[in-house]
Formats: structure tokens, sequence, C-alpha cells
């Protein structure tokens, strides 16, 4: 097994997950990376979170999402990701996306985990950081998250209508 097999083992293992979620500096204290541990890499991977959760809403398969193609994985500049969260709200909107209130916060954790940063590039670090993050975005999200706070963000289904 890889070495980053058995950190993401590590993280799935010894993180909490379940009805109430994590608070943001308990979900990043169970990653080892350095690049992580400073706000400008904690907002470029939570873009990655929320951002691969939009595609997930636009599209059956990720790859197919508009977001996906309009992304240059391995070259992303942080001008990218911040271009394309600015537009995070209104696609959510489009696309009627599930769980859109969510993936807002997630927004708004990026931005201003973003804008605490130096403002530095990405290089290699945030690129990696960034596709990680878009890959995975639904464990991602539902460790941040929890089941209780998504059940709470979606509207009850009204009675014998099946949705």
């Amino acid at each position: 097994m890889c070495a980053n097999g058995r950190r993401w083992w590590h993280f799935w293992k010894n993180t909490k997950r379940g009805e109430e979620g994590m608070t943001k500096e308990e979900f990043f204290t169970a990653f080892g990376e350095p690049y992580l541990q400073t706000p400008g890499g904690q907002g470029v991977f939570l873009a990655g979170i929320a951002l691969g959760m939009l595609a997930r809403g636009q599209a059956k398969e990720i790859d197919a999402s508009p977001v996906f193609k309009q992304l240059a994985f391995g070259r992303l500049r942080q001008r990218d990701v911040k271009r394309q969260l600015a537009r995070l709200p209104e696609l959510a909107k489009a696309y009627d996306i599930k769980y859109k209130e969510l993936i807002r916060k997630t927004a708004i954790w990026a931005g201003d985990a973003l804008l605490q940063g130096d403002g530095s590039e990405l290089g290699v670090e945030g690129n990696f950081s960034f596709a990680a993050a878009f890959m995975n975005a639904s464990a991602y999200f539902w460790t941040l998250h929890g089941k209780k706070q998504a059940d709470a963000a979606e509207p009850a289904a009204e009675p014998g209508v099946q949705g």
C-alpha cells in the first residue's frame, strides 16, 4: 500500500463522522501536510471541496460537468480558484444543486481562508491539494458537515410526494 493510501486511511479512521460533523480546526488537524496548516492552503482545499460538490450537482459524471471542464488541473493559479468560487452562488442556484446552503457555507470558509492567506501562487502543493479535495469532495464534505446539518439544510418533502 502506498504512503498516500496509509495517510488517507489514518485520516478516515481517526476523524469523527456522524450526526454533528466537525469544526474546520478539527478537520485540518487530521492532516499532516504542512501546506494545509496555512490559511491559504486551507482555503484552496475548501475551495476544492465546494467546487467538487458543485460539479457533482451539475452532472452525473464529474468529468462531464461544466466546472470540471473549466478548471486547468495541475496549472491552476490563485485567480482561477477565486474566479470559480465567485461564480459558485450563481451556479448553485441555476443548477438547483442539492445541499446548496452547506456548499455555500464551505465556499464562505474557503473565501475567508484565501483572504487571510499570503496570496502566493498555488504551485505544486496547492494544485495537488485542490485536485485531491475536488476528487474526494463528497467524503470531505460529509466529514465536515455531518448528516444532522445536511438534514436540517434540506426542506422536508411533502407527504405523499416522492422525490
